[in-house]
């Protein structure tokens, strides 16, 4: 990898890498989600992702390298889908009075695609104590039945996701 920093005193890596590939990635892209501007979007992304890294991939692994990071943005981007739409299909549901602003809609979608994204960085048996518990509303003899595991883990699990939960509330307060 060589750090973008060091590419200011010779011919640039970076300009190189999105000079070289950027359209081979849309094509890939685009192959892969069947819409060219999605396609478009997610390899701005991907170039974005590295030039937040601050390094580039040395030349014989730049596709391998464009290609992991536009992966997970695909997985992202079809996650945040599912999840707007199983909330917009819920919204469909409600009378007309308590639907939602547009603004209200994204910011809400943004909040669900956060709390998806904090619940997968979980460890399955922590996510699926915490969602029985705070969805089903199972207690935690129950949910230890379904996990096939003792009260005492399940405390530990609940104890883990709420934590983790409050963590990510004070990191996003300023």
């Amino acid at each position: 990898m060589v750090s973008i920093k060091q590419q200011a005193r010779r011919e640039a890596p970076f300009d190189a890498l999105y000079h070289n590939h950027h359209s081979w990635l849309r094509r890939w892209l685009n192959a892969k989600l069947g819409c060219s501007h999605t396609a478009a979007d997610l390899a701005h992304d991907t170039y974005l992702r590295i030039l937040a890294r601050g390094s580039t991939p040395a030349p014989d692994q730049s596709r391998r390298f464009l290609t992991q990071i536009a992966k997970g943005l695909v997985i992202d981007h079809y996650r945040r889908q599912r999840i707007e739409t199983a909330y917009l299909e819920a919204l469909s549901h409600l009378p007309e009075p308590m639907s939602s602003s547009p603004e209200e809609q994204a910011l809400t979608i943004e909040a669900l695609v956060e709390i998806d994204a904090l619940l997968h960085g979980l460890p399955e048996k922590p996510r699926r104590a915490f969602l029985m518990c705070r969805l089903d509303g199972l207690n935690y003899s129950e949910i230890a039945n379904s996990l096939g595991v003792s009260v005492s883990s399940v405390e530990k699990y609940i104890a883990r996701a709420l934590l983790v939960c409050h963590q990510a509330m004070h990191e996003s307060q300023p």
